[in-house]
């Protein structure tokens, strides 16, 4: 995770339930204290995952909401997009735009 409070947030490689407390742990503070209103998590280097990859990415999202400021998620893998969307949260995380390249590439399959 970075220590810029103004970078951009990365995500670890794997986030499954085994890793997802320590993320969140270390993740949070970060995206309280950033210092724009927009605050950027990119997770393309995510490989590995579990629903807890969601959890993490709500908690933050309220986190963000609590500080009053926005969660902007960028380079979710294909694979966590269609959890999300199974789930019912994609609009939750993903703008708008995101959500119809996610029906794009699920007419593609």
């Amino acid at each position: 995770m970075p220590k810029a409070k103004s970078s951009t947030l990365q995500l670890p490689r794997e986030l499954t339930y085994r890793q997802a407390r320590e993320c969140l742990l270390s993740l949070r503070p970060l995206v309280v204290e950033y210092a724009g209103q927009q605050v950027p998590v990119d997770a393309s280097a995510v490989k590995v995952f579990d629903s807890s990859a969601l959890a993490v990415l709500l908690a933050c999202r309220r986190a963000a909401l609590a500080a009053g400021k926005q969660l902007q998620i960028t380079g979710l893998p294909k694979g966590l997009r269609s959890m999300a969307a199974l789930y019912g949260v994609q609009e939750l995380l993903l703008p708008v735009e995101d959500d119809s390249d996610l029906k794009r590439s699920s007419n593609a399959d």
